[in-house]
């Protein structure tokens, strides 16, 4: 018999957890379905243990930067204790709270992979290979996340390499570690395999960080390069192969050879849409596409949140897409809701397109969020540029030999800001401020009145205005 739902959320990480909370807190009935670790790629093998590898490494400088704390460290990481500590940050890779939390929040979980049968259908397949039905009263929610994405270099498919998951998930840190990709991840895992004692060397395609500004990568390559870490930039191996050990010897273009321990592919993420039948519904998935309450353009009833969705893959605007969307099921359901919804309405994922924050958690910290000035121009917006280092007293409070950079990116027609980057130690706490200032859209002028406390390292809003010239 099939069991039917008011909504039924496939997948169950970050995105589907909160796309499922907001329909059962709007009144609806919800089933999660879910053929892995309830929590998702982000609890288990991404941003949770990826910070938890990271986090140790950054205090302990932290604690050398500053003079009396750096006579009284001693001593290097304790390996054992940082994978100890990666594991609680994971639970163990159990998830039997999170699956609580989902029963308690009044949340049906099934356990099994999903597949699309017909309009608001679908079949699920438990372990066991037992097969049931499932009927959906208003919508289905794509929530499956996304997959890494595997280069094609002759002759990797011959090597055992990791991708991130094996990264984050690893019992011992390799003596040397090569790493395909010069992005997000690939910066992170090389800085926490670095201090962990590995001999690391990054390949990148194209630039370190190459969405970043110049000044803000060159800093982050000057942190990884003080601990050690070879970047090569404009490099792509022209062949791998499998040394006798387990290893990977990598062949260069220009002639060299690069032999590792390890070899970790990190060059980006897909969406995880295969196998949910989508064809059938006139939907291929790399050509998947959803409007800005996330309904997948095409159909009326089956929306997509997260990493799946072709949108920014992070997790925090995958919890804030859910929101939007769930509770957009929920209005639609009732009939509140006709028509499109306003930009930056409850309904709307403007945030999408216009202030997604991103962070990346090396020493020092690159943090961004809003338009680049390419983008800004694109959107047809005059914008001026306003750059300046973190020169102030919290920055040498915080750090004697205290290195940061900033970037304001101001409308010149509106006079408020819809761009920010900041680079530095813990720069990730100024993030939200200029998300605040380019979501509420604060005129220059209102800014001018938001005193940054003394001394800390706020006050580079403050250099900022002066050096746009209020």
């Amino acid at each position: 018999m099939e069991s039917e739902y008011d909504v039924i959320v496939i997948g169950a990480g970050a995105a589907g957890e909160n796309a499922a909370d907001r329909v059962v807190k709007g009144g609806l009935s919800a089933a999660l379905v879910e053929s892995d670790l309830v929590g998702g790629a982000c609890s288990y093998w991404a941003c949770e243990p990826s910070k938890a590898l990271l986090r140790p490494g950054t205090a302990l400088h932290a604690a050398r930067r500053v003079p009396g704390a750096r006579e009284a460290v001693l001593g290097q990481l304790d390996v054992g204790a940082v994978l100890a500590h990666r594991d609680d940050a994971v639970n163990s890779w159990d998830d039997s709270s999170q699956a609580e939390w989902a029963t308690g929040a009044g949340i049906t979980l099934i356990r099994g992979r999903a597949r699309l049968t017909g309009a608001k259908r679908l079949t699920v397949a438990d372990a066991a290979g037992n097969h049931f039905p499932l009927v959906a009263r208003h919508a289905v929610v794509l929530a499956t996340g996304s997959t890494p994405s595997v280069p094609k270099v002759p002759g990797l498919q011959h090597v055992s390499y990791w991708t991130t998951p094996d990264a984050t998930s690893a019992r011992e840190v390799p003596e040397s570690l090569a790493i395909l990709g010069g992005g997000v991840a690939g910066c992170e895992l090389a800085q926490a395999f670095a201090r962990l004692g590995s001999r690391v060397t990054v390949l990148a395609r194209g630039t370190l960080l190459s969405g970043f500004p110049e000044d803000a990568r060159s800093l982050v390559a000057a942190g990884l390069r003080a601990d050690g870490v070879e970047i090569l930039e404009g490099v792509t191996p022209e062949l791998v192969e499998p040394t006798d050990d387990g290893g990977a010897l990598l062949a260069l273009p220009d002639g060299r050879t690069l032999e590792a321990a390890k070899l970790l592919v990190s060059t980006g993420r897909r969406p995880a849409l295969d196998g949910l039948g989508l064809p059938a519904f006139g939907i291929e998935p790399a050509s998947l596409r959803v409007d800005e309450t996330g309904l997948v353009i095409g159909n009326a009833w089956l929306y997509a949140v997260g990493d799946c969705s072709g949108r920014a893959m992070l997790t925090h605007q995958g919890k804030y897409q859910a929101r939007i969307t769930g509770d957009t099921i929920v209005a639609r359901a009732r009939g509140d809701l006709d028509g499109r919804p306003s930009a930056w309405s409850r309904h709307a994922r403007t945030a999408d397109e216009l202030a997604v924050p991103r962070v990346v958690f090396t020493d020092p910290e690159a943090a961004m969020v809003g338009l680049t000035e390419e983008e800004a121009w694109e959107h047809g917006i005059r914008v001026r540029a306003v750059d300046l280092p973190i020169s102030v007293a919290g920055a040498w409070q915080h750090a004697v030999d205290y290195e940061g950079w900033a970037r304001f990116l101001v409308d010149e027609d509106r006079r408020t800001i819809v761009g920010a980057c900041f680079v530095g130690p813990d720069v990730a706490e100024l993030l939200q401020s200029a998300t605040i200032a380019i979501v509420g859209e604060v005129t220059l002028e209102r800014l001018w009145h938001a005193i940054p406390a003394f001394p800390t390292v706020s006050e580079v809003w403050l250099r900022f205005l002066e050096a746009y010239g209020l």
